[in-house]
Parts: C-alpha cells; structure tokens; sequence
C-alpha cells in the first residue's frame, strides 16, 4: 500500500507548485515516481527518463491532481505506451500512467441527446470503457456479451484512450465509427461529455474543434448484438495473424506510419529497399517493413533515425511523404 501523499507537497509537485503549497490542502492517493526510466513503459523498451511521474489511484485522484499542476507544465498522459519513444535526453514535465488506473469496462444503458441509433442498433446497450483499459480486452468483452463489430480492436495494441485520441483501427475499421460519446478531462480537473460532433474526424486522427487541452478518459462504445460465438472466433483469427505477420517477439511500436491513400506504408517502404535497414541496434523490421524493432539496447535517437531515414527515402523514391503514426516527446541528448 503506498502512502497518501499531499498533491501540494513541495517535493512531489512539478516546479512552480511547490510555491504554492499549502498545509491543509487535499490529499492525493497515487503514486509519485522520480527520474522515471521511460524505456519501462514504453513498448520500444528504449529512452530516456521522465522528470516526474504520477500513477493517479482512479479517476477523481486524476482530477484533483491536474488541478494542481501549472498551466505553463507540459503534461504527458500515456497508456501501454505502444506507440510513443521518449527520447534519450528524457522529458520534462509530469508523465501520467494510466493503464491499469482507468480501468473500469462495463455495460451501460444510457440515453444521449445526440441522434437516434442507426437501425438494428438501438437495443444494443452501450460499453463504458475508461481509458486505461487495453483495446483487446474491450473487443473480448464485447463478444462475451453478444456485441459484434468489436473485433478489430483486438489488433489495436494500446489502450482506448490511445485508440480514441488517434482514432484508431485496423481490418477495415475505426474506433470512433462506434463512439456514442466520450468523457474528456481538462487542466483544470473538469470533466466534459463531448460526441463525434466535437470533433474533426479523419483517418488516425482526431481534434477537437475548439482549442482546448484535454485528454480522453472514457468512452461510450455503440455495437450490434450479433453471435458472440463468431466474434470470438474472429478475434482469435485476428490475433493469430498479427502473430503470424508482426514481429512480436522484439519490442516495437506497432505500426509506424499511416498507410497513404491507397497504398500501404509497408508496401512502399519494402519497395524502397528499405526491409532491415538498421541504424545501432534498430531495425526496420524484415517481417514488416511498417514496423520498427529493438534489437536489443536500442537508444531512442537510433529509432528516430530509423524513423527519419525512411521518410527521407520514400520521399526521394516516390515523392510520398509518409505521416507518423507514433508520438515522440522528449529532448535530444
């Protein structure tokens, strides 16, 4: 059991916040790490190491933590951290973990004043999924609950709260092609329900319309009821296949790029000649050539060369610039 620390606690709170510190202010129930190795929660298993981390205990312990952080403090949220690279020189500011933290899934039925469910839908209930859940587990669970259309996000290998800031998908589908409505969280500790209405869709991509910062914490996901049976049985054949066409078995970040229109960034990248090109010990992968590996000791500024390289020669080649899938933070040793 960890002990309750004061979130105005001089030693523990970023920078400025320790100013303003005062004897009898709230008490927060999460965890405080510092100079935190990255490379332990990021799936590249490389980078370097955050300032502070904040393990919230639930939502509310969120909440009251974001208030007391200043406005001019960078804030990372991150799930598994399947597809971000924190490089070597570390980052400043507070990281916040919150896998295995937001972790509630569960049926709901809830009525939103937002249009009627499409036909065939409206008796379906809905998954409230926090966002520290992993997106796998949300596609069994839908399953075991006679909810198909799901199973796509057994190849998503991060949390929702990843799956519903990048609008992510995989076989033919999206996440926010099933969001109902989604419960966001502001600096200032305010909780927001927002729909698809709020924000610019597009394809790995999601902003919201207004120029607010905040973070994904819980969505309300719309599926049809159809045969559990089947929809386990598809999930199970797609996880097979990302075992049979991913290289599972070195860390990596999933998919690195967006595919371009009509094509696939693997496609192109394996056209370049660009299978296993290495830079220190990471590799584009000789399985998947839209997947980046560790090696084995990896530094963070090997896989943004890999990253770099790639881009600059599938520009030089085919005059298509390729988009990041993956987020890097951090600074440059």
């Amino acid at each position: 059991m960890h002990s309750h620390t004061r979130y105005l606690a001089p030693e523990d709170l970023p920078n400025s916040a320790a100013g303003q510190a005062v004897a009898d202010g709230p008490i927060l129930r999460g965890r405080f790490l510092h100079n935190e190795p990255m490379s332990r929660h990021v799936s590249w298993r490389a980078g370097g190491t955050a300032k502070r981390v904040y393990i919230p205990a639930d939502l509310e312990d969120l909440r009251l933590f974001l208030q007391a952080v200043p406005a001019e403090e960078p804030i990372h949220m991150a799930g598994l951290g399947s597809n971000l690279l924190v490089r070597d020189g570390g980052v400043h500011g507070v990281v916040i973990l919150l896998h295995g933290v937001l972790k509630r899934l569960a049926m709901e039925s809830r009525s939103f004043g937002i249009p009627e469910a499409p036909k065939g839908m409206e008796d379906s209930g809905l998954i409230y999924t926090e966002s520290g859940v992993a997106a796998p587990k949300v596609a069994r669970f839908a399953a075991n609950h006679n909810l198909v259309g799901a199973e796509f996000l057994a190849g998503i290998p991060g949390t929702m709260g990843g799956a519903l800031a990048m609008n992510a998908g995989c076989h033919g589908d999206e996440t926010w092609n099933h969001v109902a409505q989604v419960l966001t969280l502001n600096r200032e500790g305010q909780l927001n329900e927002r729909t698809a209405a709020d924000y610019i869709l597009g394809y790995r991509h999601v902003t919201l319309r207004e120029a607010h910062e905040e973070w994904f914490v819980a969505g309300w996901l719309r599926f049809v009821r159809g045969d559990g049976e089947a929809s386990r049985k598809r999930i199970k054949e797609l996880l097979q296949k990302r075992i049979d066409t991913q290289p599972l078995s070195l860390p990596n970040a999933g998919s690195v790029f967006r595919n371009p229109p009509n094509d696939y960034a693997a496609r192109l990248i394996e056209s370049c000649g660009l299978k296993g090109l290495r830079i220190g010990n990471a590799q584009v992968s000789e399985k998947h050539a839209n997947f980046i590996v560790n090696l084995g000791g990896a530094k963070a500024a090997d896989i943004e060369a890999v990253i770099e390289k790639v881009e600059e020669v599938v520009e030089a080649k085919t005059n298509i610039r390729l988009i990041r899938e993956v987020r890097i933070i951090g600074e440059r040793l």
